[in-house]
């Protein structure tokens, strides 16, 4: 069975940096997208960052860095300075990908979700 589960989510000060993980099981094979997405409070989820678990190919908006540790089956997200409009829930999601297919955050093409863990940050 897959399953995403994050964790790291915080009440955290302005400026401060938080790092994010995502510890993944049950997948079979080792290609696939993985993304950040966030929902604040009130609006649409968005996405943040991807990263191809073969390639190792990224997109991160501004402040964000994605990584994985592929021996942990853990994918991070490194959040630095803080802002109070970046307080959200933040989800990992995961989905087969052909090698040479480049990742989107588009919702509606990644397939397993994880729960969200929470960030909230304070001026």
């Amino acid at each position: 069975q897959v399953q995403l589960v994050e964790s790291g989510g915080d009440s955290v000060q302005a400026g401060g940096s938080l790092r994010l993980s995502c510890a993944a099981s049950g997948f079979t094979g080792d290609s696939f997208c993985m993304g950040w997405f966030r929902q604040p409070p009130g609006k649409e989820r968005e996405g943040v960052a991807t990263i191809h678990t073969r390639s190792g190919a990224t997109y991160a908006k501004g402040r964000f860095t994605i990584s994985q540790n592929n021996a942990k089956n853990t994918l991070y997200l490194q959040i630095d300075s803080l802002k109070p409009e970046d307080t959200a829930m933040y989800y990992c999601a995961a989905v087969e990908s052909g090698w040479a297919t480049p990742c989107r955050s588009v919702i509606s093409e990644y397939k397993y979700w994880g729960q969200g863990t929470q960030v909230t940050v304070s001026s």
